[in-house]
């Protein structure tokens, strides 16, 4: 590990303990609201657990798990595939300082003003799956994907795998699909597939804090996004009285409406 440290260049204030506990999080560029939505789960309980996130900087899901992580109070490192002076996405500005600002760092393996290749992004998903210690996490990725090649350079590593399953329809889970169908990762779907422990934001105790009818929502809300159409007729309870409800519970931070259809906030 130390070999891997000498060659890094960074920004940010240096901490060994921040490698101790890591976890790669890497994923699409062309992110889901269902990938948004994973992410927004297990999250809470990595950052309780003090696991740094390591992830690639890119659009997509990598942006959304150091974004997540931050907003949550957690430490993140950001692995460039360019140099320091060569920003890229350049659109990730506020992230890159936000993540500095926040005692985490962005590292790079290359020289401060290289400027971003093809083949550099790859190097670069080599360095992000040999700083992880916990293994590497993909949250929905494309059979021909840049994930895909980091779950490969980390088994090759002896690194552990996860992937979360995602819908068979959709072409940005067929590669985390066939991680898991052929036995090249671990199915993820809760925080204990991931670290020796249990989530600390079960479902049941989160009810214990809501009156029956939300109670009944949430329960639904849980298991598919509906409209509010949808809501009434499986509850039986009026629009009218309904749209005060749900109206109250996006208030509360519980659920949120998006394109239509009400969902569940897993913050």
């Amino acid at each position: 590990m130390a070999s891997i440290f000498d060659k890094l260049h960074y920004r940010g204030n240096w901490n060994e303990n921040l490698f101790k506990k890591t976890l790669a999080v890497v994923g699409t560029r062309q992110m889901t609201h269902y990938g948004e939505r994973v992410i927004d789960k297990l999250m809470p309980d990595l950052v309780a657990n003090e696991v740094t996130i390591i992830s690639g900087f890119m659009y997509g899901i990598d942006s959304a798990a150091h974004k997540k992580c931050l907003e949550l109070g957690g430490k993140t490192i950001a692995v460039l595939g360019s140099g320091l002076n060569h920003l890229y996405p350049s659109s990730n500005q506020k992230l890159y300082q936000a993540i500095i600002d926040k005692g985490g760092l962005v590292i790079s393996e290359f020289d401060d003003d290289f400027k971003p290749t093809l083949w550099s992004f790859p190097q670069r998903n080599r360095t992000v799956a040999r700083l992880s210690t916990i293994g590497i996490l993909i949250i929905e990725a494309g059979v021909k994907s840049g994930s895909l090649i980091t779950a490969k350079l980390g088994r090759q590593m002896g690194k552990k795998v996860f992937a979360v399953p995602g819908p068979i329809t959709s072409l940005v889970s067929a590669g985390t699909n066939f991680l898991i169908k052929n036995n090249l990762a671990k199915m993820v779907t809760d925080i204990s597939d991931i670290l020796e422990t249990k989530s600390e934001f079960t479902q049941e105790k989160f009810l214990r804090d809501l009156d029956r009818t939300e109670e009944k929502i949430m329960k639904l809300l849980a298991n598919e996004e509906l409209t509010i159409d949808e809501i009434a007729h499986k509850t039986g309870i009026s629009i009218a009285d309904l749209s005060v409800k749900l109206s109250m519970m996006a208030m509360k931070d519980y659920i949120e409406e998006s394109n239509g259809k009400y969902l569940v906030i897993n913050d």
